[in-house]
């Protein structure tokens, strides 16, 4: 068994859609960190602690119980009491927490001293109503007005500040004592004879600019969230996976609960669809990159999930020029929040449009659902966003007319950089020097090659032929005009990008694997491409660093600058199969599984240092990374459909395969898998170096091939 590995040790972390809570590992929360419970942005508890007559509790274990509940468990300390001192380890107290719209929270004592005990149990709470993103960077500035009241055993702490009102009520309920408020502290005078045990819960209740998201008022049910009824749903629709390599198919399960927990809700036409947010705790928002990129990896396990996605951003597609939010009529969004900065205007995320990709990879996403479901419905839906999509890339996505999509913030709190790699010192010179917008990154311009053909290929569904062949002829001239500027002969490789001179960037990144996934490298230069990828600076042994380690900016536990991330590996692979390098695509999975054997429950965390992969070391956690992360947990599907060469048209009822098992993975069944209205089962198996597979089962008329 491999060594545990936690990300974000010390933490304990659980949601229900985009409300969260992050608290210590014995439940408190310190309002100096990043911790609390959080609502549509906002942090309604920033200070919370137990005592017992204001000693802290001793904690002996807590944990996750699944995505939205965590259990607590403490004993006391040495305890000074009015009947006299209490022995250490007489009493064993259980907090359970629930997010169920508010959050809930029960609380168990149990006397196991032989003599009747008597204490006062303190709650301490405190509310800042801090924004979200002042309290991810730890500088909080108190803006509004708070007004707390105690009223009938109900306590309610409101804030305001201009249009933005936010609250919290906390309301004990089903107590057995006589609860009092003073101080900031709620106190239960507790009594408890040998061997019996005290209850009482708590109802938080939140209050959002008129809405009010109540708990689930009882203990004596089972707390189930409308998300976590998708959840379960999604659980049992979505493609199964068995293998005898138990440790990958850990891997698989772990990431289907993770991306269940991440769903939120899509409301679109009368019915409801989900997508996914980003990640937990800080990302449980609409992303638009991050919705697509991961609707892509999960098309073979359940490729419903992408019509949320779709839907979702075609209604938040921008319609006029607004430089403050870097909008652009036809542009998919980046980023959408409720939190305080953004409702007063001091931040641009209502939403925020700053993202050079996500509307190309929005085309990439819609035609490639279209190959699994064969929705027509949805494509017709989907025709006026496409078309003003399309508009985009010409318009707007070459500003300058040179031929290449690039960007440039035009918003005083924009992103200085719009690709998948965002933060601000990710674009460098190879003299480590960073680079100034605007950038046209080449793997942008893969995406539009890829989303002009397929596009083509939407618009012959709807029979118009002409406007199909227009598309076509644009990718291959991209593709003539990319391969003759991005090049870099001297060393074998893609350049990362034009600077502001239209001069390459000449650093050595994980950004041109991504062409491979578009195809619009051509097969001549690909074996050149592919070994540069995988020369030590660049190929750490867990997987591909974004940066290689020659350049004088890489640091290995950097966020963008040589650390590694899973999402951008399981792309990589992905064009590694499509180019036929099936031993290279398998070990990347090889390194990405084995770094998933050390992390806590198999669980992809966003990112990971790229420090070299040797006998005696383990992947290091990067400090604060979202996990589970949507696209994190994604990188697992696509990798194993990159392994099986999954390539599905379902218009015609046809799913190819193209299996190669590595040796870490000697069988796999998949059961349950979607294409159009079809569902089939397939086994996969290695025999010596060659792989074999056979359809088990099948509902409905599918042609499987190879």
């Amino acid at each position: 068994m491999p060594t545990q590995v936690t990300v974000n040790p010390g933490l304990i972390t659980i949601n229900d859609g985009s409300s969260f809570l992050v608290t210590a590992s014995d439940g408190s929360i310190d309002d100096n960190q990043a911790q609390g419970f959080f609502v549509r942005d906002t942090r309604l508890i920033s200070y919370y602690e137990i005592s017992l007559n204001r000693y802290r509790l001793l904690l002996l274990a807590s944990s996750n119980i699944n995505h939205h509940s965590a259990l607590y468990q403490f004993t006391n300390p040495p305890l000074p009491t009015i009947n006299g001192n209490l022995p250490s380890g007489s009493l064993f107290i259980s907090i359970r927490r629930d997010i169920v719209g508010g959050m809930h929270e029960d609380i168990d004592i149990t006397n196991y001293h032989p003599e009747t005990v008597e204490f006062q149990l303190m709650l301490a709470i405190r509310s800042d109503f801090a924004d979200i993103f002042e309290v991810k960077a730890k500088n909080i500035l108190t803006r509004g007005n708070t007004e707390t009241i105690w009223k009938d055993g109900v306590l309610t702490t409101r804030y305001r500040n201009k249009s933005f009102v936010r609250g919290i009520v906390t309301e004990p309920v089903c107590a057995t004592s006589q609860v009092s408020y003073a101080n900031g502290r709620l106190m239960f005078n507790v009594v408890i004879a040998p061997g019996e045990t005290w209850h009482t819960c708590i109802d938080f209740t939140a209050l959002a600019n008129g809405d009010v998201l109540k708990p689930q008022q009882t203990c004596a049910v089972s707390h189930t969230t409308e998300a976590g009824k998708v959840s379960d749903e999604f659980l049992i629709k979505a493609t199964k996976l068995r293998s005898s390599n138990a440790e990958i198919k850990g891997f698989y399960q772990q990431a289907l609960v993770d991306l269940g927990a991440l769903r939120i809700q899509v409301e679109d036409n009368g019915q409801q669809f989900w997508m996914p947010a980003a990640g937990i705790p800080w990302f449980m928002a609409v992303f638009g990159r991050d919705s697509v990129i991961t609707s892509l990896q999960t098309m073979a396990v359940y490729h419903e999930f992408a019509r949320g996605t779709l839907l979702r951003l075609a209604q938040l597609q921008a319609t006029q020029l607004d430089d403050w939010y870097d909008a652009q009529p036809g542009k998919m969004l980046h980023e959408l929040r409720r939190d305080e900065l953004t409702k007063l205007n001091q931040l641009p995320y209502s939403p925020y449009y700053g993202t050079v990709d996500t509307t190309i990879l929005w085309i990439v996403t819609l035609a490639e659902t279209y190959n699994w479901n064969a929705d027509l419905a949805m494509l017709n839906e989907c025709r006026s966003p496409l078309e003003k999509a399309l508009s985009w890339i010409d318009k707007y996505g070459d500003f300058d007319d040179d031929g290449f999509v690039e960007y440039l913030t035009r918003s005083s709190q924009g992103l200085r950089n719009q690709g998948w790699k965002d933060s601000g010192d990710s674009m460098v010179y190879p003299n480590g020097n960073l680079v100034e917008p605007p950038i046209a990154l080449c793997e942008v311009q893969g995406y539009v090659y890829d989303a002009w053909l397929k596009a083509a290929l939407i618009y012959e569904v709807w029979g118009e032929q002409e406007t199909a062949k227009k598309l076509r002829q644009k990718a291959e001239a991209l593709y003539q005009r990319f391969n003759n500027r991005f090049w870099m002969e001297e060393e074998g490789f893609y350049c990362l990008g034009l600077d502001n001179n239209k001069q390459q960037i000449k650093s050595i990144a994980s950004n041109p694997g991504h062409l491979l996934w578009s195809g619009i490298v051509p097969q001549e230069r690909s074996q050149k491409l592919v070994e540069r990828l995988f020369q030590a600076d660049m190929w750490c042994g867990w997987g591909v660093r974004t940066l290689s380690a020659k350049n004088p900016a890489y640091n290995p536990i950097s966020y963008q600058q040589g650390s590694v991330w899973p999402h951008d590996n399981s792309i990589i692979a992905a064009g590694l199969k499509r180019y036929g390098y099936h031993k290279q695509a398998n070990r990347i999975a090889e390194g990405i599984f084995a770094a998933a054997s050390y992390f806590q429950a198999g669980r992809m965390p966003e990112l990971f240092a790229g420090i070299e992969r040797q006998d005696n070391n383990f992947p290091v956690p990067y400090p604060d990374a979202n996990i589970p992360q949507a696209w994190a947990a994604g990188s697992i599907f696509l990798l194993i459909r990159s392994i099986l060469g999954l390539e599905a048209d379902a218009p015609q009822r046809k799913l190819k395969v193209q299996p190669n098992l590595p040796k870490c993975l000697p069988d796999l069944e998949l059961k349950n898998l979607s294409v159009g209205d079809a569902n089939v089962s397939l086994r996969f198996w290695r025999e010596e170096e060659q792989t074999h597979w056979k359809v088990t089962h099948i509902d409905g008329e599918l042609q499987v091939y190879e």
